[in-house]
């Protein structure tokens, strides 16, 4: 009787430790998905959410109707980017202090077999939204252009979320230095000021090889 006592006792206590280690797994997943800041119903959100709107009505209205291109960046336009009569894909934004107003947010052109896109700061500050969306587009245009492995993109989409956030906390200056994040395809990203056009402020600028096809 007391060896079937103590059996019991010894499956109880398996039993007890394997909660305790699912118990454990459990809490050890939490910290991942509050790092990345997704929750299910976020995540199924954001797939619906286009680069190019930080106004959730306009995430539920079709893309704006635009002439066809056979442009490398076309399918830009579903992410409601819209093509200049340079060529480049450009994504406006209203400002959110001044009522009637609006700024170029993002843009990408293609200057020989480069990709150069960027994400410009109003007066030098990030708009709400702008920091998780800026590694999207940039994380987009690197999934699709250049030839890299999920390993390898998990590591530049560290690297690139680490440089905007020393940029948010002004750690990182204006300079026309370039940081090399990919060194295969010689990707660069820089934090710089806008020395044409009619943008003041400054940019957050990648610049990439083309994957030769």
């Amino acid at each position: 009787m007391n060896i079937i006592v103590r059996l019991f006792g010894a499956i109880a206590l398996q039993i007890s430790a394997f909660a305790a280690m699912s118990t454990m797994a459990m809490a050890d997943e939490k910290p991942l998905r509050v790092y990345t800041q997704e929750t299910p119903a976020a995540s199924q959100q954001k797939t619906t959410q286009r680069l190019c709107s930080l106004d959730p009505i306009e995430d539920l209205l079709p893309p704006v109707q635009t002439k066809a291109s056979n442009s490398l960046l076309s399918y830009l336009a579903e992410q409601g980017f819209i093509q200049n009569q340079e060529g480049s894909w450009v994504c406006y934004a209203n400002d959110p202090k001044k009522e009637g107003r609006y700024f170029t947010l993002f843009k990408v052109k293609q200057v020989d077999g480069r990709l150069i896109a960027s994400s410009f700061l109003d007066e030098g500050s990030l708009i709400q939204g702008q920091e998780n969306r800026s590694l999207d587009f940039f994380m987009m245009l690197i999934k699709r252009h250049i030839n890299t492995s999920p390993e390898n993109r998990q590591g530049i989409r560290r690297y690139l979320e680490a440089f905007v956030s020393l940029v948010k906390e002004g750690k990182i200056k204006p300079t026309r230095r370039g940081f090399l994040f990919d060194q295969p395809n010689r990707g660069l990203v820089l934090y710089h000021t806008l020395s044409s056009g009619n943008l003041k402020g400054t940019g957050i600028t990648i610049n990439i090889s083309l994957a030769k096809s």
